[in-house]
């Protein structure tokens, strides 16, 4: 079976920082691309990042551009996403996803096969 485990989430104040960390299993990990979404109560799921296969093209939303930075280690079968200088905005429970996207569409959440359960992130002060 494949699993996907989101986990380092937390609370945090405005202005601080959160690494994600996602573990995945049951898959070949080399060979897919992997992606980070979120999703504020009331509000629709959103990409925050993606890393690509091969060589690991990055891609971001606009709205962490600068601030988050997204990596993977292969040996390790892990995606980070270390996130820095958080608002309240940010918010909201992440999610880890395991799929094959065209770098296009790499934010459209029906692109990805498999899904982690999610870790909550909470920036207020």
């Amino acid at each position: 079976d494949v699993q996907l485990q989101a986990f380092g989430g937390g609370l945090v104040q405005p202005g601080g920082s959160l690494r994600l960390s996602c573990v995945a299993s049951g898959i070949a990990f080399d060979d897919y691309a992997i992606s980070w979404f979120r999703q504020a109560p009331a509000k629709e799921r959103e990409g925050v990042s993606c890393i690509d296969s091969g060589f690991g093209d990055t891609y971001y939303g606009d709205s962490v551009k600068g601030r988050f930075t997204i990596s993977r280690d292969n040996a390790k079968s892990t995606v980070y996403l270390q996130m820095n200088s958080l608002v309240p905005e940010d918010t909201g429970v992440y999610y880890c996803a395991v799929g094959r996207p065209v770098a296009s569409a790499w934010s459209t959440s029906s692109m990805y096969y498999y899904w982690g359960q999610g870790t909550q992130v909470t920036v207020s002060s």
